[in-house]
């Protein structure tokens, strides 16, 4: 059972910091190296996480016209001016996240992200669920944007928000407002960036200012026509509106695993990661805070436009020039995110095809261009589908959820990198970690039932609060560490992590039954493709490196040269 767990085929995966020295630390060096070895499919230019974090959600980019329409949506329908502290709930818990992806991205500096991380911690099948619910990430956010582009247009163009869209009656509602101009857009940014990546990083870094003066902009402007009577009702949903909304809203928070795959090619890892995920944090945190204060000033939350929301507000209080601005200002912001993040989902997929868990030649890079041309073109083909199709609404929840259980299962890698060593942490020790481990899911998930169940019980939350505090109590009690962190490291584990755990399954339970059965479909997709295709690739993948390995080793010991690799 705890070989299921922890390991995959012969190999260690629960790693100490690269750099510890101690009996077993070569064993795992060896494994990282080899996750390293993995990752560096595709060339891109040095990138500064400092200034591309600064928007670090969605693709290295900060986007507010995708996250106003998530934050109008939220207002208007779950919690009305109190949208600003469901911003406030869901960014305390994507920081717990944060710091959990700075210690890792410190520690294992290569690429491939959170999928890199539960490789080395928690083993291949993990790793694998892991990235599939990535790859669902960049796709649905691609679609959203896109999407969004086409409301944005069509403002531009003094039309309505939906004018530029097929309305097929036929379809559900939720799939029948068909966009072929986000196709085109789509289908544009593919080509840019099957030519070439090269100054992408210089690219975004300028339209990041861009996007900072049309959010200061935005604030200073809307202010000028705030009312402060449509702010009242503060309130009108409650607590279980505040909450529902702080789990939509994690679909502004997404991107941050984009930036820590850089931390291979960033010149101080130890410094500028840090500085550059917990500050693009709070930063953007805040900006989303201020703009949703904004939006609900300039107009009653019934009133704000689903698909334009600030253009349309403008519009509202006699600044119909502003609208134009906005709306420019959008499109530059949109397009920017799109092309940075079709580069970054490519260079994602293709590390994953590396490991064979993926056809491998989805791996296969271009030689005139240097860009994985197949792994574009199928990541971008899946975001027009999606975007031809589905309503903003379906992206946002099927998203959050993506982002929420990916963020919990870091936290949970991390609660085992740093109890569990294999070969260092007795089997007593070991045991006493899963048992703890599986109670604080246990409870999580029992509290999130609770909330998703009950509309005003408490007595279930007397009996799952304290169990899962004692749960980490016995852990941070009764579990010696395996390792500390020689970089960098997150303060207060196992609390900090077992929070956030807590958090994000919490947050799960606020959102609806039907984007849970799209997700229970989509994760049986992959179980199936990894069962039948993916589990056996990449186990002989596995088998002939180590041959390959071996061999050089033998070659080495008789005294001749060691074999190609």
């Amino acid at each position: 059972m705890l070989n299921l767990l922890f390991r995959s085929g012969k190999r260690e995966t629960l790693l100490p910091s690269l750099n510890h020295k101690d009996g077993h630390g070569n064993r795992r060096a060896e494994e990282a190296e080899r996750v390293r070895g993995d990752s560096d499919p595709v060339h891109r230019p040095g990138h500064d996480p400092v200034s591309g974090t600064v928007g670090a959600p969605r693709g290295e980019g900060y986007e507010p016209a995708r996250d106003e329409e998530v934050t109008q949506l939220e207002a208007k329908e779950a919690a009305g001016p109190a949208v600003v502290l469901s911003y406030v709930v869901s960014g305390i818990s994507a920081m717990l996240s944060v710091f959990c992806y700075t210690e890792f991205a410190v520690e294992i500096p290569v690429a491939g992200g959170s999928f890199a991380y539960l490789r080395v911690e928690l083993g291949d099948f993990m790793a694998y669920i892991a990235a599939g619910n990535i790859l669902l990430e960049y796709v649905i956010g691609g679609a959203a944007v896109a999407r969004s582009w086409t409301s944005y247009f069509a403002t531009l163009c003094n039309h309505h928000p939906n004018d530029f869209r097929i309305h097929a009656h036929h379809l559900s509602a939720n799939y029948s407002h068909l966009d072929p101009i986000a196709v085109a857009v789509i289908a544009i940014i593919c080509i840019l960036a099957v030519l070439s990546t090269k100054g992408s990083s210089r690219f975004n870094y300028f339209a990041s200012i861009f996007h900072v003066l049309v959010i200061l902009f935005i604030i200073i402007a809307g202010l000028t026509k705030a009312d402060t009577k449509n702010y009242t009702p503060f309130t009108p949903f409650g607590a279980r509106g505040i909450f529902q909304a702080s789990a939509v809203l994690f679909f502004a928070y997404v991107g941050f695993d984009a930036v820590s795959t850089m931390a291979e090619e960033t010149k101080n890892p130890g410094r500028d990661i840090p500085i550059g995920l917990v500050g693009s944090m709070a930063i953007t945190t805040a900006a989303y805070c201020v703009m949703a204060i904004t939006l609900c000033l300039m107009q009653p939350y019934s009133k704000i436009d689903a698909d334009a929301p600030f253009s349309v507000a403008f519009s509202a209080v006699g600044m119909d020039w502003a609208k134009y601005i906005v709306a420019a200002g959008a499109l530059k912001g949109m397009t920017t995110v799109l092309l940075v993040g079709a580069v970054g989902q490519a260079r994602y997929l293709t590390h994953i095809a590396r490991t064979h868990m993926m056809p491998p030649w989805l791996a296969q890079v271009n030689d005139r261009t240097g860009t994985p041309v197949n792994a574009t073109v199928v990541m971008m083909v899946a975001t027009a589908v999606i975007a031809f199709f589905t309503d903003l609404g379906i992206l946002s929840n099927l998203l959050s959820i993506s982002t929420l259980f990916i963020f919990m299962m870091v936290a949970l890698a991390l609660l085992v990198r740093r109890h569990y060593a294999s070969g260092v942490t007795s089997d007593k020790d070991r045991n006493k970690l899963i048992s703890c481990i599986l109670v604080i899911l246990a409870s999580s998930i029992a509290t999130a039932t609770y909330w998703g169940l009950s509309e005003h019980g408490w007595i279930g939350y007397v009996i799952t609060v304290p169990i899962w505090f004692l749960a980490t109590l016995a852990i941070a009690v009764f579990v010696p560490k395996a390792r500390e962190p020689k970089v960098w490291g997150v303060p207060l584990v196992p609390w900090l992590p077992s929070a956030s755990i807590m958090i994000n399954i919490f947050l799960l339970g606020s959102i609806d039954k039907d984007s849970f059965i799209r997700f229970a479909a989509w994760t049986a997709l992959l179980l199936v493709y990894y069962f039948l295709l993916g589990l056996h690739a990449s186990y002989d993948t596995a088998k002939v490196l180590e041959k390959e390995r071996g061999a050089r080793l033998n070659k080495i010991e008789q005294g001749g040269a060691p074999p190609p690799a």
